[in-house]
């Protein structure tokens, strides 16, 4: 039997109540949807809400499938994720091991990493459902932190951006930033981000970083409020390996956070490790949207004056020079 992993925003009524629509919608299809206990221990504590109630109520009726998360069957065709780009990477931590794609349908504000909305739900569902859709890979982005003496202190990864910041507001952090075993710049900031192309839309844009094209194989470094002369943000290739020493001298500990929700301490002293990982993420798209189509829907970027070039003598990247 074909398996749906749903995965709600649990704080927010509407994705609770399209949750249950959608769970309701596949078994009616044959399909078999399922939510982790996580998930419904969650929604079990809005006993006020009606949506968390109603979808409770399609728990019980057996319409919608309880599982832990380390019971998630390996044949888990698609994950589908009812909420805003937060909750896409929540569920990102939880499947990746699995390997599961994930389409989101948004329920948020900007939602870039999303690829529907709730409006075009009943389509979104029959176009899942019939596999009409396109696996598109994302690169994430791998890190290590040593201590000191060399001791890993911790290993994880991220979609978006792992940014080593300074841990008291009051005070700055020194680092030495060295590229591909060489050193490159040293200076007092607020930190450093580090992004893959998809994160260049999020925390790396607001901190004035460059927009890179998903398909665009390279890693960014954004100084955060640096101290220097030479504090511009640089793109890199894949093979490249950015390290980031956090100075001895340093007044206070960094902290090292992972998609704005995971965080660890890194003290004086303390180097990061980072490049792009092997193994990628896969979002279920139902077009090959231009990705500057999505820069204007997203960021509501005014195009009034676009006029388009003579299709005879555009560029087709397909085809050579032209």
């Amino acid at each position: 039997m074909r398996r749906f992993l749903l995965y709600v925003h649990s704080g927010r009524g509407v994705a609770l109540k399209t949750a249950r629509q959608v769970a309701e919608d596949l078994h009616a299809a044959g399909v078999r949807p399922i939510v982790t206990s996580a998930q419904v221990e969650e929604v079990s504590s809005r006993p006020e809400d009606p949506a968390a109630l109603a979808l409770l109520d399609t728990i019980r009726a057996g319409r919608l499938e309880v599982l832990d998360h380390e019971q998630l069957p390996a044949e888990t065709e698609l994950c589908i994720v009812l909420g805003g780009d937060g909750t896409i990477l929540r569920a990102l931590e939880l499947i990746r091991p699995f390997n599961i794609p994930v389409h989101g349908v948004n329920l948020g504000h900007v939602g870039f990493l999303a690829e529907s909305e709730v409006a075009e739900l009943g389509t979104t569902v029959r176009r899942l459902l019939s596999r009409d859709y396109i696996l598109e890979a994302r690169s994430v982005i791998r890190t290590k932190a040593y201590a000191a003496d060399g001791a890993l202190l911790h290993s994880d990864w991220a979609l978006n951006e792992a940014s080593l910041e300074k841990g008291e507001r009051e005070r700055m952090i020194y680092v030495v930033v060295g590229i591909d075993g060489r050193p490159v710049s040293e200076f007092g900031c607020d930190g450093v981000l580090l992004s893959s192309p998809t994160g260049s839309t999020a925390y790396a844009f607001s901190a004035g970083g460059p927009v890179m094209w998903p398909e665009v194989d390279a890693m960014l470094l954004v100084p955060l409020a640096a101290h220097a002369l030479f504090a511009r943000p640089l793109v890199m290739g894949r093979s490249s390996v950015v390290e980031i020493e956090v100075s001895p001298e340093s007044p206070s500990a960094a902290v090292l956070t992972l998609d704005g929700r995971r965080q660890v301490e890194l003290p004086p002293g303390s180097r990061l490790e980072t490049h792009l990982s092997k193994s990628s993420v896969h979002f279920a798209r139902f077009a090959e949207t231009p990705f500057a189509d999505r820069l204007v829907e997203k960021f509501k970027l005014p195009v009034e004056g676009w006029r388009g070039g003579n299709p005879d003598t555009r560029y087709d990247s397909n085809a050579g020079e032209s």
